[in-house]
């Protein structure tokens, strides 16, 4: 830097000023210390308070200029600028990643970050990140580390970060078995979800529409809307309403309060489906959130989420499919290096859902072909649907598909031969129509776990053999007097469709 600059007593190691106002020290910067470890691999740089808070022009905050910057270096030979920064105020939006400071390890801590990353979006930050598991300082609490990874693999940026302390490690494998086993289950499931979440990466610049959503956005003359602060969109298929608060004793489920606007929705994990218009707490045990997808949504996800496959566009396909109402989805690809995407460069591929006759069609892909498989693997699950008879096409040619059906989860999963890419793929369910859920085997399952006395889980699985309403079975149960949250926990599942 001393010899690039010049004017350096390199004699006696003067130390060089940031001076981020100087043309000629900031292509320095850039040249001696950033590209040669960009040669090495860096991908961009994290832009943490490395440079002060003052510079030579007053009212000039450095970091700002840092980004600005750093994002025009960094899309040199046509790549795509990235930047990773802390928070320089509103507007440094257009510059992303954002993350929010040093997060403190405590339920307090997390139950207020969903509210901070979805209201992001207020000010156009979509492309918001903070610490999965907390910061620095706090407790040791496993499953307040599990509940922050599940709600990083719902949020727009998964970072999974910490101070250097040497006990505050991140990594699964740093849990017990249990904790680590489901971490490593939803880490996993968030790179399953980037065809998904590619696309509406992609709609966030085409329509200025943030991944993350608080819910007023949709539904504005709701004033419920208002008060359901950790409670988001996410994307256009799914209500997330991450977990933010322990697990009630002896029930072995955490509770979390959900508002479902009026519609139908099935959960992404169990597979329940739940009338919607009104608010209700959910129970989640450790291995899921409230994640609910809309009736008629379509999510596109992939098992190519390892090495090299992961970053590219994949060969084989699995298509989620959610019954109750219909439903679009355009899956949006394109050379994912690139600027090539600013001159509509890439490939769509439209699908829909005709719920009413049960026809689902992934429609022929179009765009730059080359950027694709030329051949692909679909497999189309039906999620919340009842077991029937499905008849498949190709090219308006029928083809013999195989065909499983999980009871447990109510989902119908269709196998495709592979084919061709661009082939049309029509898809028809002989009767569509939406599963029943097995409440007393749900109800079982809870039980089942649940550490409360076995005689009282006898009788609550007798009041529900009762020939009586729900509303006189809730009546019952909380007349028993059981443990906090056992009543709760059976009304979800006894009620979620009414």
């Amino acid at each position: 830097m001393a010899k690039e600059l010049g004017d350096v007593d390199t004699e006696h190691e003067a130390p060089i000023d940031f001076d981020i106002t100087s043309r000629k020290f900031l292509e320095a910067y850039f040249k001696c210390v950033l590209h040669p470890e960009e040669n090495k691999g860096v991908d961009f740089w994290w832009i943490d308070w490395q440079q002060g808070n003052i510079t030579k022009v007053p009212g000039l905050d450095p970091l700002w200029m840092l980004n600005h910057y750093h994002y025009l270096d960094n899309a040199r030979g046509g790549k795509r600028p990235l930047t990773f920064s802390r928070y320089a105020g509103p507007g440094s939006h257009r510059y992303p990643v954002g993350f929010s400071g040093d997060s403190i390890v405590t339920w307090e801590s997390l139950n207020f970050q969903p509210y901070f990353t979805s209201t992001a979006s207020n000010i156009g930050y979509g492309w918001w990140s903070h610490d999965i598991g907390g910061h620095m300082l706090g407790y040791r609490d496993n499953e307040l580390a599990l509940r922050w990874v599940q709600l990083g693999v719902f949020s727009p940026i998964n970072r999974l970060h910490s101070s250097k302390n040497e006990f505050m490690g991140k990594e699964p494998w740093q849990f017990p078995m249990e904790i680590g086993e489901v971490m490593k289950e939803f880490l996993r499931l968030r790179h399953q979800m980037l065809p998904y979440l590619y696309t509406m990466n992609y709609r966030a610049y085409k329509e200025n529409t943030p991944l993350i959503l608080p819910m007023y956005y949709t539904y504005p003359a709701e004033q419920v809307a208002y008060t359901v602060k950790n409670e988001y969109e996410y994307g256009t298929a799914f209500i997330v309403a991450p977990v933010t608060e322990k697990s009630v004793q002896g029930v072995g489920r955490a509770r979390t309060h959900v508002w479902l606007p009026e519609g139908t929705y099935i959960d992404f994990f169990t597979g329940l489906v739940y009338s919607g218009d009104r608010e209700m707490d959910m129970y989640r045990d450790l291995h899921s959130i409230p994640v609910l997808a809309k009736a008629g949504a379509i999510v596109p996800m992939t098992e190519e989420i390892f090495g090299q496959e992961a970053a590219r566009n994949p060969e084989t396909m699995t298509i989620r499919v959610y019954g109750g109402a219909d439903g679009s989805f355009q899956l949006y690809e394109d050379d994912n290096e690139s600027n090539a995407y600013l001159k509509d460069e890439c490939v769509l591929t439209d699908m829909d859902l005709k719920w009413s006759i049960g026809r689902f069609v992934i429609h022929k892909a179009a765009g730059r072909l080359e950027l694709i498989p030329q051949k692909r693997t679909w497999t189309v699950e039906f999620w919340g649907v009842k077991d029937t008879e499905v008849t498949v096409e190709v090219e308006g040619t029928g083809v013999e598909a195989s065909k499983k059906y999980d009871e447990a989860l109510g989902c119908l999963a269709v196998s495709v031969p592979e084919t061709a890419a661009t082939s049309e793929i029509i898809i028809t369910l002989g009767t569509p129509e939406l599963r029943e859920n097995d409440v007393k085997t749900q109800v079982f399952n809870l039980l089942n776990q649940a550490e409360i006395p076995y005689m009282e889980k006898v009788a609550i699985m007798e009041i529900l053999d009762k020939k009586i309403s729900n509303a006189a079975k809730l009546t019952q149960l909380t007349a028993m007097h059981p443990e906090e949250g056992i009543v709760g926990a059976v009304g979800e599942i006894l009620t979620a469709i009414e």
